[in-house]
């Protein structure tokens, strides 16, 4: 007799846990939870600064970065909103399970804090496909294209460039 492993098990109590819902709760899951957090990676395309990637990190002059504990709890509760987001990213990444997962472990990646996160980001943002979907919906919506830096640039200091204003 074969034995289940830990993956079919789970498999197992999640097609148990959908079918004891029903099939209203299960198909409002699967109809609800997509669109939602498909609607919330929209809001997070569309609410980033079209100049992020090539201005220098230092030229945001925000109020609240002055006050130390103030920028201490805001990037402590960041990364744990982001801690939390790339598990259920993953979660919801697999088969059967409702929801956009890889949009949420992208935005838990970008509210985390680690070295060379920044670069990370540029090179997912500048393979062809991804930077003409983002910049046609954020052109669908009235926004500016996002500007990344030429191919080969070094990901160091960065300034905007002249003429370009942020949106």
């Amino acid at each position: 007799m074969r034995q289940s492993t830990p993956v079919v098990e789970f498999y197992h109590r999640l097609v148990s846990a959908y079918v004891g819902l029903g099939w209203p709760v299960g198909l409002a899951l699967a109809l609800v939870v997509p669109t939602l957090t498909f609607l919330f990676g929209v809001a997070v395309v569309l609410w980033l600064p079209s100049d992020y990637f090539v201005r220098d990190i230092a030229d945001a002059d925000i109020s609240w970065r002055r006050h130390t504990v103030l920028r201490m709890t805001v990037r402590i509760l960041k990364n744990a909103l982001g801690w939390c987001m790339v598990p259920l990213g993953i979660f919801m990444a697999l088969p059967l399970v409702p929801g956009p997962g890889l949009v949420f472990i992208l935005i838990g990646i970008s509210l985390l804090d680690f070295p060379g996160k920044r670069r990370m980001e540029e090179r997912m943002l500048t393979y062809p496909p991804v930077l003409h979907a983002v910049n046609r919906m954020r052109h669908r919506f009235g926004r500016s294209p996002v500007l990344i830096h030429p191919a080969g640039s070094p990901s160091g200091a960065r300034r905007r460039p002249e003429g370009d204003k942020p949106v």
